[in-house]
């Protein structure tokens, strides 16, 4: 399921018992499931009472109208697709400045949107998100850690969320043999628990995390233990004591690879000198998914190659 879609869902769960959660789209409730859809829910229309607002196609208007809203003790959201964030990112910079709880989601989040090609697949946004003070940023692995970030995000009071959601539809990860989806309140879910047997670590987020459990399968044939972080929030991760940061992310080991399909700036303070990042250097192309993963680069045999690399060079003398 997309994370798009599965966020959708929680969402008309969440209005329905937060009757003062409100929001709508810029013209794209359809493509970002944010429409709420249980009776009563309703459009917001001149003499007529109701929960859906039609922003239009404008962005920047929907997160500064977002922004009014919180101002008046509502719980506003408003969406779009992440590449035209950019048209609001003034009003986002501003709910973050006015520490008001304003959600900004935000779908179609990589070049998973495949034959829209580069004006439509978003590459340098993440990082400018997570660029802005005081915004937390989520980007989901799989429906669990979704409904996760809800929970997160509904019980902020000082602080907007941008919601990093997918176009592509996603595997959701049996949480009987993986760790819980909680670990999103913390950042950091991990497979299996952080312990010294695992010299290789792999970070992630989003639709990425399943690449590298992938990749995590193919490693294990080597012998050498090897284990996946699913880093939903950077943010979150980085308000952690240091003690508990160095468990996830041992100082010790110096073979990590992070896998996002964004810019890649900001990987380096998690890999660090020992470590590489597979990300987005160029602007995309338009072609079906499975040949731009393909030509970027994000696949399990890629992400196994530059693994096997950081180990043996951590391993030189």
């Amino acid at each position: 399921m997309a994370s798009r879609e599965s966020s959708g869902r929680v969402l008309n769960a969440v209005a329905q018992a937060v009757p003062w959660l409100v929001g709508g789209s810029a013209d794209l409730s359809p493509s970002t499931k944010t429409r709420l859809t249980f009776d009563g829910a309703g459009d917001f229309q001149a003499g007529q009472p109701g929960r859906n607002l039609h922003f239009g196609v404008r962005e920047h208007a929907a997160a500064a109208i977002a922004n009014g809203m919180a101002l008046s003790k509502l719980r506003p959201y408003w969406s779009g697709f992440l590449i035209f964030s950019d048209y609001a990112r003034g009003a986002i910079r501003l709910s973050a400045l006015m520490e008001i709880p304003v959600l900004h989601v935000l779908t179609h989040d990589s070049i998973g949107v495949g034959e829209d090609g580069p004006t439509h697949q978003p590459v340098e946004q993440l990082i400018s998100l997570r660029a802005i003070p005081g915004l937390l940023v989520f980007r989901p692995a799989d429906a669990n850690e979704v409904v996760e970030t809800w929970r997160i995000v509904t019980a902020l009071r000082h602080e907007p969320a941008a919601l990093v959601l997918s176009r592509q539809a996603l595997p959701t990860l049996d949480r009987g043999i993986f760790a819980p989806a909680a670990g999103v309140a913390n950042a950091p879910t991990c497979w299996p628990r952080p312990t010294p047997a695992h010299p290789r670590i792999l970070l992630a987020t989003g639709s990425e995390v399943h690449l590298a459990l992938a990749a995590r399968e193919e490693l294990q044939a080597d012998g050498v233990g090897t284990r996946v972080v699913s880093m939903p929030c950077w943010e979150l991760f980085d308000r952690q004591p240091q003690r508990y940061r160095d468990e996830v992310l041992p100082p010790s080991v110096t073979a990590r690879v992070a896998v996002e399909q964004a810019s890649t700036l900001g990987w380096d303070r998690y890999v660090g000198d020992g470590g590489a990042v597979i990300g987005m250097h160029t602007f995309g192309a338009s072609a079906p998914l499975k040949q731009l993963l393909d030509k970027f680069g994000f696949t399990s045999e890629r992400i196994v190659e530059r693994a096997r690399e950081c180990l043996a060079a951590a391993r030189q003398p």
